[in-house]
């Protein structure tokens, strides 16, 4: 690893610090800060402790930490409270603070790029269409799983979990966030698939399949 790699993934973990701090000083609810926030209390340590054996390209450190960043503004204020969400729903006369559904799209975004370069350099699998299937696929997954949370956090405390569940009284919300999901880990794909395939190639990771969608 190069001197500015480990400068930049650095940054980055002193960022993600900074915002935690910030985002636990005094949220609105602490019950669905810990819930909102767990991906982030787990994951970075995992992350700390694999980077010496396993390290990630600079493109997925970075992702992480955008997806780290937006998952502790959502459990500071409760999502359906952001204010940059609420700024736009009175500027543009919305039925509801969108920040969830920014949240839902980088749901399938960022584990979609993770998911992707994990299978790169652990099966054998190569850039291609089976890639890309398996890869959304597993993101919906991931997105039906968090749902299914949601339900049993709302089900087992009532405390919190209004905030938590984030609906603003969308019927159809938990079918909307997972739609976001799928159309976030295509869009990954499509948009970041090449130059993640360049990065792992850099590291020599493994060697790519050229001109392969996903």
């Amino acid at each position: 690893m190069n001197a500015l790699s480990y400068r930049f993934e650095l940054s980055l973990l002193a960022l993600v610090a900074a915002v935690m701090a910030w985002s636990v000083t005094g949220p609105h609810d602490m019950a669905t800060w810990w819930m909102e926030a767990v991906p982030v209390v787990f994951v970075a340590p995992v992350l700390i402790l694999t980077h010496g054996r396993f390290p990630l390209t600079p493109l997925s450190y970075g992702l992480i930490a955008v997806h780290a960043l937006i998952l502790l503004i959502g459990a500071h204020y409760t999502y359906a409270l952001v204010p940059a969400g609420q700024w736009l729903q009175d500027a543009f006369d919305l039925s509801r603070n969108h920040y969830d559904r920014l949240g839902h799209f980088v749901q399938g975004f960022v584990p979609a790029i993770i998911a992707r370069e994990l299978l790169i350099r652990t099966s054998p699998l190569c850039p291609g269409k089976w890639l890309f299937a398996l890869v959304v696929l597993s993101c919906l997954g991931i997105s039906a799983a968090y749902e299914l949370i949601e339900w049993l956090a709302g089900e087992l405390s009532a405390d919190g979990a209004s905030a938590f569940l984030g609906t603003q009284g969308d019927e159809w919300d938990t079918q909307k966030d997972m739609a976001l999901a799928a159309i976030g880990a295509i869009v990954g794909c499509l948009s970041l698939g090449r130059w993640q395939d360049r990065q792992i190639a850099q590291l020599g990771l493994k060697a790519q399949a050229p001109d392969e969608p996903g």
